[in-house]
């Protein structure tokens, strides 16, 4: 399955004086993506949190970066799923400019219960349809 993306605009506020933007705020844009990617599938994250008092949290974070993003640039944020476990799920994702790669993450997602910040298994049909998509892409 192909991955899913979204652009986003930089901002004055994402950048320092020089038009940079700064390390960390790469992470925004990715968070970003991959809310925008579980909205796509119909799965959107305030459905989780909605229906079974469960958040996706970030728990381990891997980042390359490969250029400067800088003022006004298009990012675009490619999110796919790599694999699926009981409580938790496995994403790349890459950040570029057109067609530039500008940063790479492989990001882990916990499921937690959001009353107790325990683990949780991921509901139905969240576990499903993530599951099916780390699938397809490794028979693509």
């Amino acid at each position: 399955m192909a991955p899913h993306r979204a652009a986003f605009r930089v901002y004055y506020e994402d950048t320092d004086a020089g038009g940079v933007v700064y390390h960390a705020r790469h992470l925004g844009f990715a968070e970003r993506g991959r809310t925008e990617a579980l909205r796509a599938l119909g799965i959107p994250a305030s459905a989780l949190l909605e229906q079974h008092g469960i958040v996706l949290v970030v728990r381990r974070l891997s980042t390359e970066y490969l250029r400067p993003l800088r003022l006004d640039e298009l990012v675009e944020v490619a999110t796919e799923v790599l694999e699926v476990r009981a409580a938790s799920l496995r994403l790349r994702q890459s950040l570029s400019v057109d067609g530039r790669s500008a940063a790479a993450l492989d990001v882990t997602l916990a499921a937690i219960r959001i009353a107790t910040l325990r683990p949780v298994r991921l509901p139905e049909p969240w576990a499903e349809l993530l599951g099916s998509l780390a699938r397809s892409d490794r028979l693509g």
